[in-house]
């Protein structure tokens, strides 16, 4: 039987969990800091103290994700670094993009010749 591991190269399925929860943490937490900027800089009045608060509340989940990582997560994790589970990430995301797009241009193609 063929296992894929996915979300990183230890088979212990306590790491893929925590791999899978770091990676949503953080993706949460840097979409939370782009919208926080965004809000922040084009808002006025309520909106920018908003904005201001999710840019705050950004940085404050990235930092725990960070604390959590290096207190209890990445130790079941063996050797494996937080920098190395982000980079496997955009790896996999460029990669799951790069296939899309050729997929959805073949698909036009094919349309477009018909």
């Amino acid at each position: 039987m063929i296992e894929l591991a996915i979300l990183g190269n230890s088979t212990s399925s306590a790491a893929n969990w925590e791999n899978f929860l770091t990676i949503l943490l953080l993706v949460f937490g840097l979409f939370l800091v782009l919208a926080g900027l965004f809000t922040a800089y084009f808002g006025s009045g309520k909106s920018r103290t908003i904005g201001v608060a999710l840019l705050v509340f950004g940085f404050v989940v990235g930092i725990a994700v960070w604390a959590l990582w290096h207190q209890s997560w990445g130790t079941s994790n063996g050797s494996v670094g937080l920098f190395t589970v982000v980079e496997q990430s955009v790896l996999v995301i460029v990669a799951a993009l790069i296939g899309a797009l050729v997929a959805i241009g073949i698909f036009l193609v094919a349309i477009m010749k018909s």
